[in-house]
């Protein structure tokens, strides 16, 4: 499909909207405009005074086009003006009304919560549903979030950081699964995590270094993946000591580790989490359906789930999540309904309802396994999810979207009162720093302002962050002089 941008610079903004509804379709993107007789979107402006706006899209050999013209003075955001012509003709061509309307970012959320620091609730209610035609449903949510994270925010003061630890190993990549993480039953990737928690830990003693350095306090810490509970208890024990030594954790106002395979859980690894003082985890069904579980390379039952689950509460955790998927190929409007059933009746402290992402790298796109469900289906499932959510005492406490989602849909954490997960909503809204080691892990710098916001990336891959560390520590050395500028 061809997309042409012709006399502005909304390129990118223009892409993004049109994969909300060709999510998977390939763009060549072009500048100037000669006859096309296959399918494409034209954006284009033109004027000086008066500004004239103008979008075409032909599908299937059918062609509409729609115009705006506005004084250049009166307008207040050409992007948007430019956009929302597009998008009517969209909707119409395609039959879909995606339910974000216009807005195709990261954090929905955070543009609803920053716009009620500068005025009323309702007022940044309706800016935020009428300028970018956003369904009341999700607008709600939204709101419902925000109200929710601004209450969090305040933990993140100045000169505060939350620390991460990147664990890129598991026992099998689902089908679905973007990240960098290796499948431990591998002899490959087995040889690597030796070497790979010694330079882990050389690096938790580095970063420690640089907090101390520029003086800042320590909020939360978080393990993600990768699953971390795929390392062996002794290597669990090692970092989590690590970390003790190096930290002072005694302004640490919740510590995470992801257990999300339950294939991966045993008490002496719960054990070895709650002698350090974890006090929070993640226990990931996806979905209670053995037969989807399968489907996505799951190689564990939906009762082992719930016996890992409950063996973690005999061991004491008070805190644990449960991840659900909504449009995993396969599943079905009944059988997420299940799913979610099945979820609340344990009655987790979090359940986070996520919508399938067809990222391109997952083998769910690369060997065409995308049979998901409609869009229709999974606005049904997320509209489930909250009724039933609500009912049961949970709200929802934070958001964010991924590109290729299906519907353009999002994931949305939902609590019991007081169980929000701290690093969750200030890494989502970026509140403070974030100090991430590990491979494949991102650390974000943050002047206390807000005003500056810098990514230091780390290698993806454990052989490339093993081989290449003393760079990699190279590189992390602008953690010393970014705070002081």
């Amino acid at each position: 499909m061809n997309l042409y941008c012709i006399n502005h610079t909304y390129r990118y903004e223009a892409e993004k909207l049109l994969r909300l509804f060709f999510p998977l379709v390939k763009f060549n993107e072009l500048y100037e405009f000669t006859d096309d007789e296959g399918d494409y979107l034209l954006t284009k402006t033109e004027g000086e005074e008066l500004l004239k706006l103008t979008a075409v899209l032909s599908l299937n050999g059918k062609t509409e086009a729609k115009e705006k013209e506005i004084e250049r003075h009166l307008c207040e955001d050409e992007e948007r003006e430019l956009l929302l012509l597009a998008y009517e003709l969209l909707c119409k061509m395609c039959s879909f009304t995606p339910k974000w309307g216009i807005l195709t970012g990261v954090r929905p959320s955070k543009l609803l919560m920053n716009k009620m620091l500068t005025c009323d609730e309702k007022e940044a209610y309706d800016w935020f549903r009428d300028t970018f035609k956003v369904s009341e449903e999700k607008a709600k949510l939204a709101l419902s979030v925000a109200k929710t994270e601004l209450t969090i925010i305040e933990k993140a003061g100045d000169n505060t950081f939350s620390l991460y630890i990147s664990i890129p190993f598991c026992p099998s990549r689902c089908s679905y699964c973007s990240f960098v993480s290796h499948s431990i039953d591998s002899q490959k990737a087995k040889e690597l995590v030796p070497d790979y928690v010694n330079k882990l830990l050389e690096e938790i003693e580095f970063t420690a270094k640089k907090a101390k350095e520029n003086n800042l306090t320590l909020t939360s810490v978080y393990w993600g993946g990768g699953t971390p509970t795929t390392l062996e208890a002794d290597d669990l024990d090692r970092i989590l000591a690590k970390i003790e030594e190096c930290f002072d954790l005694s302004t640490c106002v919740e510590y995470t580790v992801e257990a999300g395979r339950p294939d991966t859980v045993t008490q002496e690894k719960l054990q070895v989490l709650k002698n350090h003082n974890v006090g929070r985890i993640s226990i990931n069904p996806q979905t209670f359906s053995d037969s989807v579980l399968k489907e996505i390379g799951r190689k564990h039952s939906a009762s082992l789930t719930e016996e890992k689950y409950l063996l973690a509460r005999e061991v004491g955790f008070d805190s644990i999540n449960m991840d659900l998927i909504a449009g995993l190929p396969t599943d079905t409007l009944e059988g997420f309904k299940n799913s979610v059933n099945k979820a609340v009746s344990l009655n987790p402290d979090n359940i986070t309802v996520h919508t399938l992402a067809l990222k391109t790298s997952s083998f769910i796109v690369t060997e065409n396994e995308s049979d998901s469900v409609t869009d229709e289906s999974i606005n049904q499932m997320l509209s489930y999810a909250q009724k039933v959510l609500t009912e049961n005492g949970y709200h929802p406490y934070y958001m964010y979207r991924q590109s290729k989602s299906l519907g353009n849909l999002e994931n949305v954490g939902w609590c019991k009162e007081g169980k929000e997960c701290v690093y969750n909503i200030l890494m989502m809204e970026e509140c403070q720093s974030i100090f991430s080691v590990g491979a494949g892990a991102v650390t974000k710098l943050r002047q206390n302002d807000g005003s500056v916001i810098e990514r230091i990336f780390n290698f993806k891959y454990p052989f490339e962050y093993i081989s290449r560390f003393d760079l990699l520590l190279d590189k992390k050395m602008r953690m010393s002089s970014f705070f002081t500028e």
